[in-house]
């Protein structure tokens, strides 16, 4: 038997009870379904985001409980779901009590006068409590280089593996999807091993249209294994480049490139903005930016993760070479910028993570400019001297860190498409004014396996560890093995920090743990071995 809080929606269950409104067994075969299953996200204190997709004109309907019999149940009648939006719609659940298991219930009711409602589809997440240690895991990079959904590989069984960890909370790093790289029926991978995909219509060419670029995410959703993950695991989403079209800026051309009839970047970004923010699980930042990905996601005195962009506000792809800061040299612009300082100024979090869509000390190249030099795709430009270009304003940055003198902070990134670990050490770097701090690197989660990148002296990244393809090999499938997730848990009582790097079935292959630094430390410093 269901039973309602008598302080919230009891108007609302009592009439949908007798109205025969809640989900049940089906009452014809034409009723809304949830193909995409649904998605938990952007987990704070007392709130969630719960998404889902129907398949016509509906209302989303949420129902949560802190048992699984829904004893006690709340009741949400949420938004509907119109073409407008390609049928999805999140409801943000408020006022939840920490430390708790909440299980949800969410179905869709038909906007037709026969009123048809879906299946329902449960999920189940937990909110942090003062007592509990923290886990989540981390990686980005996901369905690329062609290299999708392999039903008889097990799919993209890297999400079985994060979820087995039983993580409260999943970053996911950018690269979400790979709207410009087609996905074909099958392809040769290394030792002539045949890797074959799912595939659907919108991922057979590069994403142009909004309807392709919304087809990039419902394919992901195709998986299994993500879609029992999506229902257990709250995430955090940002993206970066692959999301609209390889290494987009204000300098990308397309006129070249015949894949593309829309050669227009702006029209394209708008597509794909629009597509991303009906898919992500984020919770809308408000009318003064409704677009904005960059925010701060606290959880109590342990951990306050910080979400950058890095792709929204940059300057063009350029020589990175200026000696003074300008338009063309931003990275992640002004305004975000102050906000990242003034936010980790202010938090009395042990621990700041700053989730990163790009490394920072990373060469990461983007051809050349007609005259040969080499453009650069994120914030080193290989020189190794002192910061000039985009790396600017990172030494600012780290700066006003260190001048704030604010400690633990740690970088967690992808894109890179293999795990590594690098200590940034001001004692061997060109610019040396700031703390020393330690940069984490997972992925691809279900990509093409790449790396090592060079190194670049500025900052003085030491790269403590590394696993990417043997040398002379790239681009290697996921039958390789080499794809990875980090995962990171931080203990209630010694705050001390634990990052793990690991690999496709969930094995170690790297883990280093950190020492909370406190106001009585006599210096700031972290043992690189």
């Amino acid at each position: 038997m269901r039973h309602f809080r008598k302080f919230r929606f009891t108007p609302l269950a009592l009439a949908l009870s007798l109205a025969g409104l809640l989900p049940a067994h089906a009452e014809t075969a034409d009723v809304p379904q949830m193909a995409q299953g649904i998605q938990i996200g952007d987990l704070a204190p007392g709130r969630a985001i719960i998404w889902s997709r129907a398949d016509r004109p509906a209302r989303m309907f949420v129902e949560y409980a802190y048992n699984p019999q829904f004893i006690d149940s709340v009741l949400i009648r949420g938004p509907h779901a119109t073409a407008e939006s390609d049928f999805t719609a999140r409801q943000d659940l408020t006022g939840l009590e920490p430390g708790k298991d909440v299980y949800v219930k969410v179905w869709f009711q038909d906007l037709s006068n026969a009123r048809n409602k879906s299946e329902a589809v449960n999920g189940k997440f937990h909110t942090l409590g003062k007592r509990d240690n923290i886990r989540f895991v981390w990686g980005g990079d996901i369905a690329g280089q062609g290299w999708g959904i392999n039903e008889s590989f097990g799919g993209m069984k890297i999400y079985e593996a994060m979820r087995q960890v039983r993580p409260q909370f999943f970053i996911e790093s950018g690269d979400s999807v790979y709207s410009d790289g087609p996905i074909p029926e099958s392809r040769v991978a290394e030792n002539g091993q045949v890797w074959t995909n799912l595939v659907t219509p919108e991922v057979s060419k590069v994403a142009e249209t909004l309807n392709e670029f919304r087809g990039r995410y419902k394919y992901n959703l195709l998986d299994a294994n993500v879609r029992r993950f999506n229902a257990e695991v709250p995430q955090i989403w940002q993206w970066d480049d692959h999301e609209v079209v390889n290494n987009w800026s204000d300098a990308k051309d397309l006129s070249n490139d015949a894949r593309y009839t829309e050669k227009n970047i702006p029209t394209l970004i708008a597509r794909a903005t629009q597509a991303f923010h009906e898919y992500a699980p984020l919770r809308p930042h408000g009318a003064e930016e409704s677009e904005r990905v960059y925010r701060k996601l606290s959880y109590g005195k342990l951990l306050d993760v910080f979400v950058i962009d890095m792709r929204s506000y940059r300057g063009p792809n350029t020589a990175n070479l200026q000696t003074n800061e300008s338009l063309d040299s931003a990275f992640l612009g002004e305004e975000q910028l102050a906000w990242l300082q003034e936010e980790l100024a202010n938090s009395d979090a042990t621990w700041k993570v700053i989730s990163a869509d790009m490394p920072i000390g990373l060469n990461i190249g983007d051809g050349q400019l007609p005259d040969g030099t080499p453009r650069w795709e994120a914030i080193a430009n290989g020189n190794h001297g002192p910061a000039a270009g985009r790396e600017l304003e990172i030494a600012r940055l780290l700066k006003f860190i260190k001048d704030a003198r604010i400690k633990n902070i740690v970088w967690l990134t992808a894109d890179v498409h293999y795990a590594a670990a690098h200590f940034y050490d001001p004692a061997k770097a060109a610019s040396k004014d700031f703390l020393p701090f330690w940069e984490f690197v997972s992925g691809p989660l279900n990509a093409g396996s790449f790396g090592p990148n060079g190194t670049d002296g500025t900052f003085g990244p030491q790269v403590v560890f590394s696993k990417a393809p043997p040398a002379g090999q790239a681009n290697l499938s996921p039958y390789a093995g080499l794809q990875f997730f980090g995962q990171v848990d931080i203990d209630q009582r010694s705050r001390a920090m634990t990052v793990q790097l690991k690999d496709l079935n969930g094995a170690v292959v790297f883990s280093k743990t950190l020492p909370a630094q406190t106001g009585r430390d006599r210096k700031y410093a972290w043992d690189r071995d």
